[in-house]
């Protein structure tokens, strides 16, 4: 059975296996070199918003997190959600219950909006899942990333919470 949990330090190499083949084999991330575990136990113990790890196991099959929008005050309601899973716990429904508890737990901590920041990539699985959890496209902007020997769109979904 899987569980869904505040990350901790000792995520932090799950984590980052479970990122790394993202960052080098995919454009669904603008990273273009992986975050080591030190990286990601720096994040985890600098969060400011939740930050959540599924597992089964003892194993890192995902992790979803909410980051601040934007560093002015007046985003300080908004958060940029990003959620990411091994390619072992696709498909089982583990990325709508993580993404639904994020969003849950990043109400209650106060947050207003949630965006979700998609690369254009043809693939729909991520918008997909936004979709079904409430969110909505907001805009597109065109061509503002270059990975892999393409220009690519992101896309902005947004849903408001609580």
């Amino acid at each position: 059975m899987s569980t869904i949990a505040e990350a901790t330090a000792a995520d932090a190499e799950g984590i980052a296996a479970v990122f790394a083949p993202y960052v080098t084999d995919s454009v669904v991330t603008f990273e273009t070199t992986p975050p080591t575990a030190g990286q990601w136990h720096a994040k985890i113990r600098d969060r400011t918003w939740p930050f959540l790890v599924l597992a089964e196991e003892g194993e890192v099959l995902g992790y979803a997190l909410a980051a601040p929008w934007r560093p002015k005050p007046a985003y300080r309601h908004s958060v940029e959600t990003t959620i990411y899973l091994a390619p072992s716990a696709a498909g089982r429904g583990h990325g709508r219950r993580l993404l639904d508890e994020l969003l849950k737990r990043c109400a209650a901590a106060g947050a207003r909006q949630a965006i979700a920041v998609i690369v254009d990539s043809g693939n729909p699985a991520s918008r997909n899942l936004h979709r079904a959890a409430g969110f909505t496209d907001a805009g597109v902007l065109r061509r503002v990333g270059f990975k892999h020997d393409r220009w690519l769109d992101t896309i902005l979904m947004q849903r408001e919470l609580g």
